[in-house]
């Protein structure tokens, strides 16, 4: 099974969050890959919207009935995710 590759942006914040997450869900759905992960390495400036990201993504994809994993979180964004009690929801994958 393969999956694709989905990329956040090195910088996320308020004011680019609504059009990160369109183009990450017209990816979602326009995937014929049953698994999709999110790379989020890059990630660098980011605020809490980028959680939400993350999260319309994770809902985009159970509506579709798709898996979506996460990969390369940086610390501060795990840290983030914690605090705002979703960590559960954005566990990474190995």
């Amino acid at each position: 099974m393969s999956s694709v590759l989905l990329t956040l942006p090195s910088d996320l914040r308020h004011s680019n969050a609504t059009a990160c997450l369109e183009q990450l869900q017209r990816q979602i759905r326009n995937s014929s890959e049953s698994v999709l992960e999110i790379q989020a390495g890059a990630l660098i400036d980011f605020d809490s919207s980028a959680l939400a990201v993350l999260l319309g993504c994770r809902r985009e994809a159970a509506s579709l009935s798709k898996t979506l994993k996460f990969k390369h979180f940086p610390i501060k964004l795990r840290e983030l995710a914690t605090l705002y009690g979703v960590s559960e929801l954005l566990v990474e994958s190995a």
